[in-house]
């Protein structure tokens, strides 16, 4: 059984007991439970079921399990014979979360 879900902008697709990562959720910290209720698709062995645009009565739950950033990225930007260079770093913030039920 698997289910498609949407969080932060984007989509994922998640099985119980597998852990993704996913945008900071605002007021949610470690150890934490969390539904995910903007599920797009539903599918347990053969039969699917697709929303429009989310599945009525679709609850992903998972746990939350490490809180971090990610590796950091060289934002350079230059233009030749100017004399214009620009170095700037960032480290995106993320969520780890455990799936423990997909219910629909």
């Amino acid at each position: 059984m698997y289910a498609v879900i949407e969080t932060g902008g984007k989509q994922y697709r998640v099985q119980e007991g597998m852990v993704f990562e996913h945008e900071l959720l605002d007021g949610a910290g470690v150890g934490q439970a969390v539904q995910f209720d903007k599920v797009l698709l539903v599918a347990k062995d053969e039969d699917v079921k697709i929303g429009t645009p989310y599945v009525e009565g679709a609850v992903v739950k998972g746990e939350i399990q490490e809180q971090g950033r990610g590796e950091k990225i060289i934002v350079y930007k230059y233009k030749s014979k100017k004399g214009y260079r620009r170095k700037q770093g960032h480290r995106q913030s993320f969520m780890a979360t455990k799936i423990t039920a997909i219910e629909s």
